[in-house]
């Protein structure tokens, strides 16, 4: 990749499950994260050029190598010496416990010349005794072989324990890798989980718009078809109550009586046009025309008072 060039949408997925998963702290960044920011995608491909797995810079991590190496020999020396000095210790206390209980002349116990002699050999032995119980801890089956098988296995011993050791290792460098992608993973399952979450209220917030417009307009019609239907109820209500208060005698009456008032009312209505005619032809008269007023007005009266009587009529006929 070039210096002046950005990161592509593929090379920013690889940065975030190499560089970030390997040789970076977990960054639980997006894919969204590396589009919108390329110059720090930029920024952490050219950073993991520079470091290691463990976040060390190649150059600390080469003299890290080399120091732990010399450390090793060093360890490797040290025990060497601290294993030989135990075993003469060791020795030394049995030997002097092994004096103090056995009848031995003064001039024996200063035989350090036999006590030289005898050393190399007895050391040998006693790691050769140590050596055969590590290998029964570590293979108890072993117990029962020779001496020679046992030497054979204790030989191999080292390079069996190693390989183990790297096997362990090897499994912890798995172990925390899998940590690492399940650390992404859930970063990964979060984010989806809360846009799922979103979505799903976005989603029942239009659902619950909709229905609920489509439910006050259900809710309008039901209303207006039971208002319809109590209307329709008073009316026949109304109707019943008619229909038990009048006969059909009494209806007869009453059409007679608005029969008779809508003739006395056309009557009236005949005369108060005649009384008009005779108002506008005699409105230039004096007293006369008073007199032609007032009996206008009572007539006038008269026949509002018996359009009156024929409204309540039908309206209590109706």
């Amino acid at each position: 990749m070039a210096s002046g060039d950005f990161c592509s949408p593929g090379e920013g997925m690889e940065i975030l499950q190499q560089v970030c998963s390997k040789q970076l702290p977990p960054c639980n960044l997006s894919k969204e994260d590396l589009l919108q920011n390329p110059y720090f995608s930029k920024l952490l491909l050219n950073l993991s050029q520079h470091v290691d797995e463990s976040g060390l810079s190649l150059t600390l991590a080469k003299e890290q190598a080399q120091a732990w190496k010399e450390v090793r020999l060093h360890k490797t020396t040290w025990l060497r010496s601290e294993i030989l000095h135990r075993v003469i210790q060791e020795l030394l206390v049995d030997y002097y416990v092994k004096m103090q209980d056995t009848n031995v002349t003064s001039e024996d116990k200063k035989d350090f010349v036999w006590m030289r002699a005898r050393l190399q050999q007895e050391v040998e032995e006693q790691l050769k005794k140590k050596c055969f119980t590590l290998l029964c801890y570590y293979d108890p089956n072993s117990d029962a072989d020779s001496e020679t098988v046992k030497a054979a296995k204790v030989w191999k011993l080292a390079e069996v324990l190693v390989g183990e050791q790297q096997q362990c290792q090897d499994a912890k460098s798995q172990q925390k890798e899998q940590m690492l992608l399940l650390e992404k993973k859930s970063a990964t399952y979060s984010q989806v989980l809360l846009r799922c979450l979103t979505l799903l209220q976005r989603l029942l917030q239009e659902h619950r718009l909709k229905t609920q417009s489509e439910l006050d307009r259900i809710n309008a019609q039901y209303l207006e078809v039971k208002c319809s239907a109590m209307i329709l109820k008073l009316r026949m209500e109304e109707l019943k109550i008619l229909s038990d208060t009048y006969t059909v005698e009494k209806v007869e009456v009453h059409r007679l009586i608005r029969d008779r008032l809508e003739g006395a009312i056309h009557l009236q209505e005949q005369d108060m046009e005649k009384s008009r005619q005779v108002l506008n032809s005699y409105e230039v008269l004096g007293e006369e025309f008073d007199r032609l007023v007032k009996e206008y007005t009572v007539l006038k009266q008269a026949t509002e008072n018996k359009r009156w009587a024929l409204l309540e009529f039908n309206k209590a006929y109706r």
